[in-house]
């Protein structure tokens, strides 16, 4: 095909697609990467055609006519049905605007097809508004330019003729369904997307959590031990304290015979003051001297005796308290041990789900 027969006068990129000939509902991707799609005038024989190629082969060679309709089913997509190629062609662009570009030049070239056919019909002189589009011209297309002559013939023009009133219905309903179709595919498309940008970054989250878990694993069991260790020894002194509940029934005894012995110097104080009282009317002064000094020496011994009762009644309390700070230090030891224990086992089925998750 020479450049100076047919020329692109508008070029952009974006993914090509067709419609499904068995189902005519679902889209099939002409590539996994964007290609460039071009309006092509003829200037020799009057005609526009889009084509896009891929490869070694014309994707997309379709001659534009005024029966055609490009349809905007979503904000970057948009569809034409050629009759002629008894398919449906859909286009995905990168951004809105491409897509506005793309329409308002179909409908400039489809615009000029009938123009173009108006003159063919009428016989005269037809000079195409195509070429007057400076705005939109564009250098050949390297895939067009650069096809040899065997490939002359994807590029061959069709007849122009409009289809009938039955082929008319059948393509709208192809159209129809396949902006269904299409939809489907463009939102199956990003949910896929979404969803493997997700699942990598769980799995990265996953990776890094289990790091952290094992060393959490690793502190919680050096805890762990440590605190067997403890309630071990804590164990081991609350079993040595029978020691102290005999020192504290030896404590008790001496206690009770403290008190027996105050009540009988007591009963001598008192009987030694009946004495004394009785004694008042005898003339025997010394003696009355010397049961007065057995009275305060006795008063001395029993205030001794009261001071010994109060020290072995405050060290009996004091053993009685230590007994029991141990008694409860065990009881915390003991219950910090259980949450620890539960924390280790939460964590290893935490990792067990882990690894039964990873891929």
């Amino acid at each position: 095909m020479s450049t100076a027969r047919e020329q692109p006068i508008f070029s952009t990129r974006a993914h090509v697609f067709q419609i499904d000939p068995t189902t005519k509902r679902n889209w099939i991707p002409a590539g996994k990467h964007a290609l460039t799609v071009s309006y092509f005038y003829d200037a020799t024989r009057n005609v526009y055609r889009i084509i896009s190629i891929g490869g070694a082969k014309a994707i997309i060679n379709s001659t534009v006519t005024p029966n055609m309709t490009f349809t905007k089913t979503s904000q970057k997509f948009g569809q034409w049905a050629d009759s002629r190629a008894n398919t449906v062609y859909g286009l995905g662009f990168a951004s809105e605007q491409q897509l506005t570009q793309f329409a308002e030049k179909f409908q400039e070239v489809k615009e000029a097809a009938r123009l173009a056919r108006e003159k063919s019909q009428d016989g005269g002189e037809f000079t195409s508004p195509a070429l007057a589009l400076a705005s939109h011209q564009v250098p050949p297309s390297p895939l067009v330019s650069t096809n040899g002559p065997g490939e002359e013939k994807l590029f061959r023009s069709q007849s122009a003729d409009a289809p009938g009133p039955t082929e008319r219905e059948r393509l709208k309903k192809m159209l129809s369904e396949g902006s269904v179709g299409e939809v489907q595919w463009e939102a199956e498309f990003f949910a896929l997307q979404d969803s493997n940008q997700r699942l990598a970054g769980a799995l990265r989250e996953a990776n890094a959590a289990a790091a952290q878990w094992r060393q959490q694993l690793e502190a919680q069991r050096a805890e762990a031990e440590r605190l067997r260790q403890r309630v071990a020894e804590l164990e081991a002194q609350a079993a040595t304290e029978p020691v102290p509940a005999g020192e504290e029934t030896a404590t008790s005894q001496s206690v009770e015979q403290l008190e027996a012995q105050v009540q009988t110097k007591d009963q001598e104080i008192q009987t030694l003051k009946n004495q004394s009282l009785g004694t008042k009317e005898t003339p025997d002064t010394t003696e009355r001297e010397e049961t007065q000094q057995k009275v305060q020496d006795l008063e001395t011994r029993n205030a001794e005796l009261e001071q010994q009762l109060r020290a072995m009644e405050c060290s009996l309390e004091e053993a009685r308290a230590e007994r029991e700070r141990a008694r409860a230090e065990v009881g915390r030891a003991a219950q910090l041990l259980d949450v620890r224990l539960f924390e280790l086992s939460e964590l290893r089925e935490g990792l067990a789900r882990l690894a039964e998750a990873a891929p």
